[in-house]
């Protein structure tokens, strides 16, 4: 039996490859990271983990998703996707779920370095998990979030089929700030003009939909 069948993942579109992290593939993460993920000015993320100093950024995003990846159980996982353009890492697309078997919803979010910003990237990638997670694994709906004045990310939830599904007030560095909940269904998923491309999934499917006791 493969002890990490994840390393066998893949999605493929027709300018990215998705893979789960690993720790080569992770390096690379963080040398994107550390130049630049969005303007100082601005806070895209709920977690502001980008205002960590520059000499903690790179430990600090290694570390997360260390944690994210030995933590993985059928009750509740998270895939985080390196996303490789033209062979390099330069983000990641995570999908996560929990007690999947039984609620069939998958979450998102994401990342791209700044200066591969503008070109649809973040469309096509979270397009590709979505696609996985309705086609491959069985999903029904999916949900994301983001502050009201991110006008990227709720451009590509409104690309991508996704409808408001109410707000929540959080704090952003200190601040109040609202935050508008995005869900997507299957049938309202709006899908690309493509075909995902999908490798190595059944001996994963164990890992992410627990099973249920017979009777």
């Amino acid at each position: 039996m493969d002890a990490w069948p994840f390393h066998h993942l893949v999605l493929r579109t027709p300018r990215l490859e998705l893979r789960p992290d690993d720790d080569a593939g992770l390096l690379e993460l963080v040398d994107e990271a550390l130049r630049g993920v969005h303007p100082p000015e601005v806070m895209p993320f709920g977690v502001a983990w980008t205002d960590a100093p520059r000499e903690r950024l790179g430990l600090n995003t290694a570390q997360h998703y260390w944690g994210m990846r030995a933590t993985l159980s059928a009750r509740n996982w998270s895939l985080n996707f390196l996303v490789r353009l033209d062979g390099r890492v330069i983000g990641v697309q995570t999908l996560g779920g929990a007690d999947f078997a039984t609620n069939r919803e998958v979450t998102t979010g994401s990342w791209i370095g700044l200066r591969h910003q503008g070109r649809g990237i973040g469309t096509e990638m979270r397009a590709a998990v979505l696609a996985f997670a309705f086609d491959h694994l069985g999903a029904q709906q999916a949900r994301s979030s983001a502050w009201v004045d991110n006008a990227a990310s709720l451009g590509v939830s409104r690309k991508l089929g996704y409808r408001p599904d109410g707000t929540k007030r959080t704090a952003r560095r200190g601040r109040p700030s609202d935050e508008i909940r995005l869900l997507v269904t299957r049938e309202g998923f709006h899908r690309p003009g493509w075909e995902l491309a999908v490798a190595g999934v059944q001996t994963c499917l164990p890992l992410l939909i627990e099973e249920k006791p017979a009777g």
